[in-house]
This record gives structure tokens, C-alpha cells and sequence, in this order.
């Protein structure tokens, strides 16, 4: 895993990647220039400062090159941003993963490494960074995936080296909602789930991480339409990204409007919540009745 401040908050190159786009905008509007302008000056595709600025392709240092002469940015500010240029190209270590993750999810695990807070509510299983091998394993094979053994135990392997930032002296501060459901299914046997529900509440008792449970008693609540994560990052720069999964694609919401609508229904799924004290006697009880 990439460091942390010592670390991945500094070297993610999706993060990287993520500030290029945002800084080459800010360059082409301070121009006056529009997209379409900007691509007949350069004789390029109208797609490609599109790619570039939403970050959807990661621009070669000379193409930053030449879209930087034309928006007049010279000096120290040009070369700082062909050296990001060249950094946010620089692999990741999810690369070498890439037979299979897909792409959108690549994305995702690139910026979890660089966030400074992870916010996720699940309804259905423990979040990812929480898992124990066992459990990621069952959850892996139960999933719409029709998948191999080898296939299996990769994805097992990606998501254990992505909690591999919890234990990193800089790490995230983790805030997980989950619904009671979560920890009354049992996935995989009922020993597997007991040892998923002692480790979630030993990782729910370390500092930097809240673990609060909706009780079914709460009836509806503001997660009753999927799971979310958001991320924020270190840099005020780098603004808050909603991630929201589904079975045909990931969604990537980073508009202030999107990101205040999530964030409010975060805070209104906490205030539904058991107290961290109460959740994490909950969890404990139901590891217990597995006994």
C-alpha cells in the first residue's frame, strides 16, 4: 500500500490525477477559453480536454505541456504541473490487480488511499476496510459474480491490502452506519460470522473509527435506498467525493449540491443510530448468541 502522510495521503496518483484535472480547468477558464476552443487551437479531438478535465483519461506530461503554453501558464506553475502530470500516471499498487478489478473501481481504491475521512453506510454487509478473510471470502462468492476460486481469492487479497490504511500512522478517520441487518445475517457459517462480529467490535474500540448500528426498531431511515461512502481529503483543494455502487456501474458524485445532499443524509442516519457505546454492545451481544 502506498504511504500515508509519511505517505498515501501525498503520493495516491488517482488523487493526483483528480488535482490535474481540477488545475487544468481553472487554467483553460482563467484563459477565457472554452473546451471547443481550446481543442481547434490544439487541432485536437473535441473529447480530449473533456477526458482530461473530468478526469475520465490521464494526460501524457507532454500534453500538459502544450495545453499549458496555450492557456499562457509559464515558469515554476508550468513545471509543477507537468510534474503532477507525470506522478498521477505513476501506478498504484491496485494496479498490479487489474485482471480483476474493474476500471471505476480502481478509481474508487485510489482515492480511499489519499482520504483524510471515509463516512459509509451499509445495509446489507460490513464495509470492506472491516472485513475479516473469511467473511470477504463468502461475501465475494455469494455476490452477482460469477467467479473462480483464483478469481475469489485476489479480490480477497485486494481487499485486505486496502485496510492496510488503517493501520498506517496518518490513516483516515473511519465513521461506519450499518443497519442491524448487517450483523444478524450470518454469511458464510455461524463461526465465520461470530469472528466478523468480534473483529468489527475490536476495530470499532481503536481510536479514529465510530461504528454506530440502526436498530430495527428505527423502522425507515434515510439509507433505506443503498449503501454510500464518502470521502474527503486532506487538501481543502480536493473536494468531497460520493461514491455509490450498484450492480451496472459506479456512480462518482462530486457536485457541491450532491455532495451536501449525501452528507445530510449521512448526519440523518447517524442521528438514527444506537450510540457508538450502545452499537458496540449490540454487535457484541450477537456475536455472543452465535456461541
Amino acid at each position: 500500500m502506498p504511504e500515508a502522510r509519511d505517505g498515501v495521503h501525498d503520493l495516491s496518483p488517482t488523487l493526483r490525477a483528480r488535482r490535474l484535472a481540477v488545475e487544468l480547468t481553472s487554467r483553460r477558464e482563467a484563459a477565457g477559453l472554452t473546451r471547443e476552443e481550446a481543442s481547434r487551437r490544439l487541432e485536437w479531438s473535441p473529447s480530449t480536454i473533456f477526458r482530461i478535465e473530468t478526469g475520465r483519461s490521464r494526460p501524457q506530461p507532454r500534453s500538459v505541456r502544450e495545453l499549458l503554453a496555450l492557456y499562457g501558464v509559464t515558469g515554476t506553475e508550468r513545471d509543477g504541473l507537468i510534474q503532477l502530470a507525470r506522478e498521477a500516471r505513476q501506478p498504484g499498487w491496485w494496479h498490479s490487480f487489474r485482471d480483476v478489478l474493474p476500471n471505476p473501481y480502481e478509481v474508487y481504491i485510489g482515492l480511499e488511499a489519499a482520504a483524510a475521512s471515509i463516512h459509509n453506510f451499509e445495509s446489507v454487509a460490513i464495509p470492506g476496510l472491516l472485513q475479516t478473510p473469511d467473511y470477504a471470502r463468502a461475501v465475494i462468492k455469494g455476490g452477482a459474480q460469477e467467479l473462480g476460486h483464483d478469481e475469489i481469492e485476489r479480490l480477497v487479497e485486494v481487499r485486505l491490502t486496502r485496510q492496510q490504511i488503517l493501520t498506517k500512522q496518518d490513516r483516515p478517520r473511519l465513521w461506519v452506519v450499518i443497519d442491524e441487518a448487517v450483523i444478524r445475517r450470518v454469511v458464510g457459517s455461524p463461526v465465520v460470522m461470530r469472528a466478523q462480529l468480534r473483529h468489527l467490535v475490536s476495530t470499532a474500540e481503536e481510536s479514529k473509527t465510530t461504528l454506530q448500528v440502526i436498530p430495527f426498531s428505527a423502522g425507515a431511515h434515510a439509507g433505506t435506498s443503498g449503501s454510500l461512502v464518502i470521502l474527503g481529503f486532506p487538501e481543502p483543494t480536493d473536494p468531497h467525493v460520493v461514491y455509490v455502487e450498484t450492480l451496472t456501474g459506479d456512480l462518482y458524485l462530486e457536485k457541491h449540491s450532491d455532495v451536501a445532499a449525501y452528507n445530510i443524509a449521512f448526519e440523518r442516519l447517524c442521528a438514527t443510530a444506537l450510540s457508538p457505546d450502545d452499537s458496540i454492545g449490540l454487535t457484541r451481544r450477537a456475536a455472543d448468541s452465535l456461541s
